[in-house]
């Protein structure tokens, strides 16, 4: 006898602890689109995930973690629904988040220089060498220009 198990649904609580996603963010991403709408029980209405659901909030929390927009993870999972027809868009997304991710480790490989600078400087003060000192706050503080401008954009 071949017996079929029942597909598994679950809570929005059980969701929310299966993808660290909490239980207002479930409800954000069905609100706004990010997700399609969530089954409803019959008879006490609440939201019944179903594991495609949990598939598709696991790949909404990468994408979230990656930093990507509301906007991108939208059209995101539309194009997902839309299967190989939507690939060239979906690559599309990822090579522009790819780039924003880019250009942000850029920005805080920066910040890090800036600090390491920093470090010298009060290192150089507390070793009595005026002259290190004084040659590492005159980089310092072009670099200062150069962060003020990367955090202006």
């Amino acid at each position: 006898m071949t017996t079929h198990a029942e597909p598994r649904s679950y809570t929005i609580r059980e969701t929310a602890a299966l993808t660290g996603l909490p239980a207002s963010t479930l409800r954000y991403y069905e609100q706004v689109g990010v997700i399609p709408p969530i089954s409803r029980g019959a008879s006490s209405g609440h939201r019944v995930y179903g594991e495609a659901d949990l598939d598709q909030l696991m790949s909404v929390s990468c994408l979230a973690a990656t930093g990507m927009g509301l906007d991108d993870m939208r059209h995101y999972m539309a194009n997902a629904r839309r299967g190989a027809a939507a690939a060239a868009g979906q690559r599309e997304l990822l090579e522009q988040q790819q780039r924003h991710l880019t250009v942000e480790a850029e920005r805080l490989a920066l910040r890090q220089r800036y600090v390491d600078l920093k470090i010298a400087y009060w290192q150089a003060v507390e070793d009595g060498d005026a002259g290190r000192a004084d040659e590492i706050s005159a980089r310092a503080r072009a670099m200062a220009e150069e962060l003020r401008a990367v955090t202006d954009h």
